[in-house]
């Protein structure tokens, strides 16, 4: 046991693999097709989980602000590469929009949280730092995912309402008003439900660690609303940046909704 936490074995971690097998055997049976990614996924999960807990090892002993930051903009880039490869829309110069988004909202509410909240010292300390903007980012790449699949889906979807509305004067924005509505609705929808959920359905994550931990029950519940209150203004603030940062790419630079076939 290491400061309250009871430290797992390796031989019992990866006895643990066994639960894998119940997906496992579920897509074989089932003839899924889905085996290859389990033990893909399950291996990804073993190497990037233990080497992160190696990297922080270091991180949390040698940490100066250049490396904390260093480290952080790795994570936004590997967030926005996960989030864009989930668009299923082909989408020219999403890339930056969803990098803008993400790093935005993840860094403006982690350091508010860190500094307002936490009150780590110093500023950029990683114990608090890396975790909170991890959590953030984590949430924001799915949250922008959903809702620039669901923005670009609902703007084809109405595809002659949008021709009739730009060739009767209407701006880009005003012809694709009902469509942002629907992503940022969507996008939202995630956190607001466990927010429903937590404490009643669902221990989410910060409040299960810190209970395994031995912390107060009491206090563990106070860091999980600021976790889930957090999450909800990141995830808002990324999928409204992402949403109107990305929907004119339907649109000509004359404001003409473009067609399949006129699009880059």
């Amino acid at each position: 046991m290491t400061d309250g936490v009871v430290d797992i074995g390796y031989v019992e971690l990866f006895s643990a693999s066994a639960l894998m097998l119940v997906a496992g055997l579920v897509s074989w049976k089932l003839e899924l097709g889905q085996t290859r990614r389990i033990a893909v996924s399950s291996v990804r999960c073993f190497v990037q989980l233990l080497a992160a807990g190696f990297l922080l090892t270091y991180l949390f002993e040698f940490q100066t602000w250049w490396l904390v930051l260093l480290v952080l903009a790795a994570m936004v880039i590997a967030a926005t590469q996960i989030a864009t490869s989930r668009v299923k829309s082909r989408i020219p110069g999403l890339v930056p929009a969803v990098f803008v988004s993400l790093f935005v909202s993840s860094t403006a509410i982690g350091l508010i949280v860190v500094e307002g909240v936490v009150h780590a010292e110093p500023w950029y300390n990683a114990r608090q730092l890396v975790p909170i903007v991890g959590m953030i980012m984590g949430n924001a790449m799915a949250a922008v995912a959903v809702a620039i699949d669901r923005l670009f889906a609902d703007m084809d979807a109405r595809a002659p309402e949008m021709f009739s509305l730009v060739a009767l004067g209407a701006t880009p924005h005003e012809a694709a008003a009902l469509a942002l509505k629907a992503a940022i609705g969507a996008g939202m929808t995630p956190v607001l439900a466990n927010m429903s959920a937590a404490g009643i359905v669902t221990f989410p994550g910060m409040m299960t660690g810190q209970l395994l931990a031995g912390a107060d029950p009491l206090a563990a519940a106070k860091y999980q609303i600021v976790v889930m209150l957090m999450l909800s203004a990141a995830n808002t603030i990324a999928i409204v940046m992402a949403s109107y940062l990305t929907y004119r790419k339907r649109f000509a630079p004359d404001g003409y909704y473009l067609d399949k076939g006129l699009r880059g």
